[in-house]
C-alpha cells in the first residue's frame, strides 16, 4: 500500500480507479471540470485535506451519476413539479421550477441558489456570468467545477466531513437521505483508493486496522477509513474540528421473556398453623349449618321452623361481621407465612 500525500491533487486517473472503469468522453469532460475546480480553488476552502475530499467526491459521484449528468433530467416528475412556486428556492415566477432545475456536478437548484452563486463567482471574477439570467452558464468552465465548491463551502460541510458524518452531509445536500447507500458506496471506494488500496479492498483495510476482515464497510470500518485519511494530513495543517468518525453501534434490544411462576408449596408447619387458626370458624359455621338443618328437620316445614332457621342464620352472619377482623388477620398470617 502506498499512501497518497496530504493535499495531493485529485486526478482523472484516481476517479477512474475508484469507478472501476474507464470513463466515457462525456464523463471525462465533466470529471475534468471538477478536477480543475479543485486544483484552482479547493485549498482555499479546505478541500485539500483527504478526509474532506473523499466526502466531497463521494457526494458528486452520486449527484452526477458518476459524472454522466451535468443537469437534471426533466420529466417533469411529481417531485419536479413541486419546484414551481417554492419560495425557499426563490422560485417566485411562473416557469422557475424548470428554468432553475439542477445543474452542475452537485445539481444547483432554484433561482435563489443561481443568484447566490453569481454573487460568489463575481468575487472571484467580476466578469463571471449572471447565472440567474443564464442558468446554462453553470455548466461552462471554470464554473462547472467551482459550482460544487461554492455549494459545499456555503453550507459549511467541512465540519461534518471532519467528523466523518456522511449522513449529515447527505441531509444538507439532499434535504433528506435519498441515495445514502450509494453515497456511502462511493465514499468507501474513493477513500480506499486515496489510501492506496484497491477500490474493493475493504478486507485489506480491515486487517491493517485490526478489525475483523469480513469485507463489509460498516460504521467501524468507515471510522477506520476516516482515521487513516485524517492521518495523511500533518497535524499542524488539520482543522481544529477534525475528530474520529462517530461509530454507531447497534444497541441490543432486551426481550423480556415471561418467567413461569410456580405454584408455591405451603410447608407442613405453616399448613398446620393455618388449619388451627381457621378450625374454629369452620366448626362454627359448619355446626351452625348442621344445627339449622337438624332444627329444620325436627320442627318440620311450618312457619315456626322457618323462623327459627332464619334466626339462626342471622346469628351466624352477625358472628361473621363481629369476627371478620380476626379472619382478615388469619389470612394475612397465611400470606406472610407462605411468602416468608
Amino acid at each position: 500500500m502506498t499512501n497518497v500525500p496530504a493535499g495531493a491533487a485529485i486526478s482523472l486517473a484516481l476517479i477512474e480507479k475508484a469507478a472501476g472503469k474507464k470513463l466515457t468522453v462525456k464523463q471525462k469532460a465533466n470529471a475534468n471540470s471538477v478536477v480543475a475546480g479543485l486544483a484552482g480553488y479547493g485549498a482555499a476552502v479546505g478541500l485539500n485535506q483527504p478526509h474532506r475530499l473523499a466526502q466531497y467526491l463521494a457526494q458528486l459521484m452520486h449527484e452526477s451519476g458518476t459524472f454522466n449528468y451535468d443537469r437534471e433530467l426533466w420529466g417533469p416528475t411529481a417531485a419536479q413539479k413541486r419546484y414551481e412556486g417554492r419560495k425557499d428556492l426563490g422560485n417566485t415566477v411562473k416557469g422557475d421550477g424548470s428554468k432553475y432545475r439542477g445543474r452542475g456536478p452537485i445539481q444547483i437548484t432554484g433561482r435563489a441558489n443561481y443568484r447566490a452563486f453569481t454573487a460568489w463567482a463575481r468575487k472571484l471574477d467580476p466578469k463571471a456570468p449572471n447565472f440567474e439570467g443564464d442558468p446554462d452558464a453553470v455548466n461552462t468552465d471554470p464554473w462547472e467545477g467551482l459550482g460544487p465548491i461554492w455549494f459545499w463551502d456555503s453550507r459549511g460541510l467541512n465540519r461534518y466531513a471532519d467528523a466523518g458524518d456522511v449522513e449529515m452531509i447527505t441531509r444538507k445536500i439532499n434535504g433528506g437521505l435519498n441515495g445514502l447507500d450509494d453515497r456511502i458506496h462511493w465514499l468507501v471506494r474513493i477513500s480506499l483508493v486515496m489510501l492506496g488500496y484497491a477500490p474493493d479492498g475493504v478486507s485489506a483495510l480491515q486487517k491493517a486496522a485490526g478489525e475483523a476482515a469480513d469485507g463489509i464497510a460498516g460504521p467501524r470500518t468507515r471510522a477506520a477509513l476516516h482515521k487513516a485519511l485524517v492521518a495523511l494530513t500533518a497535524p499542524v495543517a488539520r482543522s481544529e474540528d477534525v475528530q474520529a468518525a462517530p461509530v454507531i453501534e447497534e444497541k441490543p434490544v432486551e426481550v423480556k421473556v415471561p418467567v413461569p411462576v410456580e405454584t408455591p408449596v405451603i410447608p407442613q408447619a405453616v399448613d398446620t398453623k393455618v388449619k388451627h387458626r381457621i378450625d374454629w370458624w369452620t366448626k362454627l359455621t359448619g355446626g351452625g349449618g348442621i344445627g339449622a338443618l337438624g332444627l329444620g328437620g325436627f320442627l318440620g316445614a311450618d312457619w315456626q321452623a322457618i323462623l327459627a332457621w332464619g334466626g339462626l342464620l342471622i346469628v351466624v352472619i352477625l358472628l361473621f361481621l363481629l369476627l371478620r377482623n380476626r379472619i382478615v388477620a388469619a389470612i394475612g398470617d397465611v400470606r406472610q407465612a407462605v411468602e416468608g
